[in-house]
């Protein structure tokens, strides 16, 4: 069923849009009408920078650098989750995070 732009179906494109990080999720919220595909490439988006500001502080922060390797572990088993969830067909909602990509995403529709 590849009735989205891109040619793939909606289930692929939501975890792409994981795959890639931050522009995966810029692009499929640019080209896809989809409200699936538009939510986890929100998520996905929110996801990607929250990470990416949590490691620049506990990089920069000696005191929690031990923390670091714990972060991105758990920071990695989240993003196979999502992929997961996305791939299943499942909109799956990080807790906190995905109320945000939500606001955003309502934000962005108007």
């Amino acid at each position: 069923m590849a009735a989205n732009p891109t040619g793939l179906g909606k289930n692929e494109e939501a975890a792409l849009s994981y795959i890639i990080p931050l522009l995966g999720g810029i692009a499929f919220l640019m080209i896809e009408k989809d409200k699936y595909v538009r939510f986890h490439a929100m998520q996905s988006i929110v996801f990607w920078v929250a990470t990416t500001l949590i490691w620049m502080v506990l990089g920069f922060t000696i005191i929690l650098l031990f923390f670091a390797p714990i972060f991105f572990i758990a920071a990695f088993i989240l993003w196979l989750v999502l992929v997961y969830k996305a791939w299943q067909g499942e909109e799956w909602e990080i807790p906190v995070l995905g109320k945000f990509a939500r606001q955003f995403l309502s934000k962005v529709n108007n």
